[in-house]
């Protein structure tokens, strides 16, 4: 089977405030070449008012990659989405799942679930100037409201303005008493519902995203679905991403080692410093758990957490870094 008899949303890494940052995708797309990657949330008023270069700027290495917006007034969201093409990205989705009362208050995010016809009018404002994809990132429903009608309703109303492509987390955001850390284990998870939404829209592209974390559950997943979207699992256990190509895309099985990956971030943390100015240890945060389950992984993180290294060639921290896990692999043996 090949890449290109699969959705582009087959497989994704989901948009992670703080997380994936350019720097993040860059060693995620090492490890999967066709998985799509998101950005980080950026607000359009990020965009109206800041540093354009500073929230855009990608590597072309990053392709296939998805700008996620956040933001409720149609003609920001057209002009910052026009912006994301121009920049080159894939994608842009709108964000309607992130339930902080810092989004909250500025009227975007999981509150917009409420005003399906609103996001309707944003869609349609960005799909008037761009002609890459506009998807939509929801919730099944907001605080309380477990009703399957609610998230029909507001996908249907959507779709209507033209919005082909819907990846839904799978659980309710509660606006009021729960901290954003909370909205993402403490509402139960309701994959049916999802599945339901593909049942009554099937020419619509069904995402699923929340609490999916092995190969087992993604396969049940595309059994019923379009595309499975991962988050935490994804960051947290990096060196999984190597087995999608091969697992959901039919690619041949992935040749390369976990630290041949190292040694290739390892140069592109020396080259972001030596033309950007930007300390490795800014990038060796993403691939900390690269050795996870492996004997030494906890010394072997220590070292490339160490900002007395500050100064040291990343060839040289990971030299390092292998020294002291082969250390401790030893004494664990023994």
């Amino acid at each position: 089977m090949t890449f290109e008899a699969h959705s582009p949303w087959r497989l994704s890494v989901a948009p992670m405030m703080d997380w994936t940052d350019r720097h993040c995708r860059y060693f995620h797309r090492l490890l999967s070449r066709h998985a799509l990657l998101y950005t980080e949330m950026v607000t359009t008023g990020a965009l109206l008012h800041g540093d354009v270069p500073r929230h855009l700027q990608f590597n072309e290495q990053e392709h296939p990659v998805a700008l996620q917006l956040g933001g409720s007034e149609p003609a920001d969201l057209a002009h910052c989405a026009k912006l994301g093409q121009q920049w080159g990205y894939n994608e842009i989705n709108l964000n309607c799942g992130c339930p902080s009362e810092r989004v909250q208050r500025g009227a975007f995010g999981a509150c917009l679930m409420a005003e399906p016809p609103l996001v309707a009018d944003g869609v349609k404002a960005m799909l008037d100037v761009v002609d890459i994809p506009v998807t939509v990132k929801h919730r099944i429903g907001i605080d309380k409201t477990e009703s399957y009608s609610f998230v029909r309703d507001f996908v249907g109303t959507v779709a209507q303005a033209g919005c082909k492509v819907f990846i839904v987390h799978a659980r309710n955001a509660w606006l009021q008493g729960l901290s954003p850390k909370e909205n993402r284990d403490i509402p139960p998870l309701r994959y049916e519902l999802v599945q339901r939404l593909k049942a009554d829209f099937p020419d619509l592209v069904i995402c699923i995203n929340g609490g999916i974390t092995t190969q087992t559950q993604v396969t049940e997943q595309l059994a019923a679905l379009d595309g499975v979207m991962i988050g935490r699992e994804a960051y947290h256990n990096p060196w999984w991403l190597a087995s999608w190509d091969t697992q959901f895309f039919g690619a041949a099985p992935a040749q390369f080692t976990r630290e041949d990956i190292e040694a290739q971030l390892c140069d592109y943390m020396a080259h972001q410093q030596q033309t950007h100015g930007t300390p490795w240890q800014a990038i060796a945060r993403h691939m900390l758990g690269l050795r996870n389950g492996l004997p030494g992984a906890r010394r072997w993180r220590q070292v490339w957490s160490d900002h007395r290294l500050k100064g040291t060639h990343p060839r040289q921290v990971m030299a390092l870094a292998h020294a002291v896990q082969r250390v401790e692999e030893v004494a664990l043996a023994g």
